[in-house]
């Protein structure tokens, strides 16, 4: 799969740099050319004579070699690979991506390059969750860059928990992900995921039990296919999917401005668990406890964002995919649903508190289409979303 595959490898300071050069090996062993950028900090770590030997060329390091800067040698590198990958990406230097700095080669290659990038983040546990770093990773993922990792577990500095480097395996496996030719190369795709958070004052709002799960693994299955996916959530529960664009929005009404903001698409699938209703006139200051009193919230539609897509004259998607999440006679409603809002497709799924499904890890759902009614049997939201995958796929091809 990686055979004449070239791949530039970003080699940050951490000690998990030194499973980059079993990565370079397996690399190797595959076919793929591996170009190696090590960072002053990463030499600190693995040598340059041993990420050399290993690779079989020449390691770069310096943004000032003068006898590769004359032919604009960072410019080159960043944009004959076909994928750059980063590993070990340290929290430094996922803030100096996200802030666009270029002042050495490593930052310079990446501020100068339109190759898709690969990260594998490897950090002190606290560092990773530190509110700086999830807003660099929050950037980064709205950037398109996709992460692999990092896994939760012992830690050199003694601590446990997330911010290890995903094994080698895992980062090859992403990097045959990434480079694999999908059925859907090329092919642009809308996801919506997530619940939407309608508020009532400047600290209440109204919402449902949406995690956001199933839109998040959808928008994953589709990318792992090739799409290019934009990923529209709202305030969900679980991480958005690496190697997407993500648009985060908090109400309906933005996520329907987002939503005509991204388009065309060739196929949109709304997974969202978009609020009915929200209230008018939200109050500007938190609302009162009266003695004796109750607060009288008067409500207002929302945007069908679904049936807008579904019934739009001129540049409509191919394909639009909606959500029917029902509590009692889903395969008629659903069905009825389908017809209302003017989408081709349409899941169905059983969300009574019992079935645990909504915010669960699981889901059971009927697909409904114009040639008839199909269950599928309970899974995981992954499968669910990997199937869904291919019949888009089966679809557009």
């Amino acid at each position: 799969m990686l055979a004449s595959k070239r791949i530039l490898l970003i080699i940050g300071g951490g000690i998990a740099a030194y499973k980059v050069l079993d990565l370079i090996r397996r690399l190797r062993e595959r076919g793929a050319t591996v170009t190696p950028v090590l960072t002053r900090a990463g030499a600190e770590f693995v040598t340059p004579l041993s990420v050399s030997a290993l690779a079989g060329r020449k390691v770069y390091s310096d943004l000032f070699d003068l006898t590769d800067e004359a032919e604009m040698g960072h410019i080159e590198l960043s944009r004959s690979a076909d994928l750059i990958v980063v590993a070990p990406a340290t929290a430094d230097l996922m803030a100096r991506m996200a802030g666009g700095q270029a002042d050495d080669l490593a930052s310079t290659l990446l501020l100068a390059t339109d190759t898709p990038v690969l990260i594998a983040p490897a950090m002190n546990v606290r560092m990773w969750q530190h509110p700086a770093t999830r807003r660099n990773i929050a950037m980064l993922r709205g950037d398109g860059i996709g992460f692999v990792g990092p896994n939760e577990g012992d830690m050199a500095c003694g601590e446990f928990g997330p911010g290890r480097m995903a094994e080698v395996s895992e980062i090859v496996a992403g990097i045959e992900a990434v480079l694999s030719a999908g059925p859907l190369q090329g092919r642009r795709v809308l996801v919506t995921s997530g619940p939407t958070h309608e508020p009532v004052d400047p600290v209440r709002y109204i919402a449902n039990r949406s995690s956001g799960a199933q839109g998040a693994a959808i928008a994953r299955a589709l990318a792992a296919l090739g799409a290019e996916v934009v990923f529209v959530t709202g305030p969900a529960s679980v991480p958005p999917p690496g190697g997407v664009a993500v648009v985060c929005v908090e109400t309906a009404r933005e996520m329907l401005a987002a939503v005509e903001a991204a388009l065309p698409v060739e196929a949109a699938v709304f997974a969202a668990a978009v609020a009915d209703w929200h209230v008018a006139g939200a109050s500007a200051r938190k609302l009162k406890k009266d003695a004796g009193g109750l607060a009288n919230l008067e409500f207002a539609e929302n945007p069908d964002i679904l049936a807008r897509v579904a019934g739009m004259k001129k540049g409509r998607p191919r394909l639009v995919v909606g959500f029917a999440a029902e509590t009692d006679n889903v395969v008629e409603n659903a069905t009825a649903k389908r017809a209302r809002k003017g989408c081709d497709w349409i899941l169905a799924n059983d969300v009574r508190h019992e079935t645990g499904i909504m915010g669960g890890a699981e889901n059971a759902v009927t697909l409904i289409t114009g040639e008839g009614v199909e269950t599928w049997p309970r899974m995981g939201k992954d499968q669910v979303a990997r199937q869904l995958a291919g019949r888009i796929a089966a679809a557009l091809a």
